[in-house]
């Protein structure tokens, strides 16, 4: 077994906050952004000619070596900067794609990919900069829609954000990354029926991750209803998975000080991974 559960993983790369929930790092936006979008933000928008590898050492192996090559392949610097950004390092990938952006300046992939490093690294002013520049009002992404939401609901803009997640909605009704994040910017404000009844949502796409069950379960926690919350947790997962996770929530839910603060981890973004 896995030392550490997806969970594990996931909830231990954000902070605490003191009302409810830390300011997600990273994008509401991961490996942790506050949605992690299925496939990377760089993968849904570019096009490669050859598939990135399964496993993120592979990526940064293969596509490193092809980047140091040439500084200028695109499709090189963008799946080097997401496997970077898949083993954990951040700061790295975003020196890559920030190179990469200035060797071929105006390319929407490419600023997809950094504005999405820059997410996964805290840096939201400059996440949303950049990503505002990968796509334009009359040719809109949702799925970078729903990132610049993640970043300004770290930057405690929740309403704005709540814009930005509405907007993406109407483009992709329903699509289980976005209602999470919203699930999640309620969340952060402390608004937990609204977050549960968003997050159910979510979790009722036949598209929806383990991400988004991990934060459902969060938010039932927070709530008081710890038993439920162990249901939804463990539930389609391997004995010794299950056993992790319940832990792992349990630990979450017993650091309030009392019934009217907040958890000290952050939720699972379900963002792009």
């Amino acid at each position: 077994m896995r030392r550490q559960s997806s969970l594990t993983r996931h909830v231990a790369r954000h902070l605490a906050s003191a009302a409810l929930v830390a300011a997600v790092a990273a994008g509401l936006g991961g490996c942790q952004t506050m949605s992690d979008v299925k496939g990377a933000l760089a993968s849904s928008s570019a096009s490669r000619s050859d598939p990135v590898p399964d496993d993120p050492r592979s990526a940064v192996e293969v596509y490193g070596e092809r980047y140091r090559k040439n500084p200028k392949d695109v499709d090189a610097a963008i799946a080097y900067g997401e496997g970077l950004r898949k083993t954990g390092q951040r700061s790295q990938a975003c020196a890559v794609l920030e190179q990469a952006t200035i060797a071929n300046p105006g390319n929407k992939p490419l600023l997809a990919a950094y504005g999405r490093a820059l997410a996964d690294n805290g840096n939201s002013q400059a996440a949303f900069d950049v990503l505002s520049r990968a796509h334009s009002p009359d040719n809109p992404d949702w799925r970078i829609l729903s990132v610049q939401g993640t970043t300004l609901d770290k930057m405690g803009r929740h309403d704005e954000a709540r814009r930005y997640y509405d907007s993406a909605l109407r483009m992709a009704p329903e699509e289980p990354s976005i209602l999470s994040n919203l699930g999640l910017s309620y969340m952060l404000t402390k608004e937990l029926p609204k977050a549960e009844e968003t997050l159910r949502r979510a979790y009722a796409s036949a598209r929806a991750d383990t991400r988004i069950r991990q934060n459902l379960a969060l938010v039932v926690g927070l709530q008081g209803r710890f038993a439920e919350a162990e249901t939804i947790v463990k539930a389609d997962l391997p004995a010794e998975e299950a056993a992790a996770n319940v832990g792992y929530l349990r630990d979450m839910l017993n650091r309030r000080a009392g019934p009217k603060t907040a958890s000290r981890a952050a939720p699972v973004l379900a963002k792009d991974d």
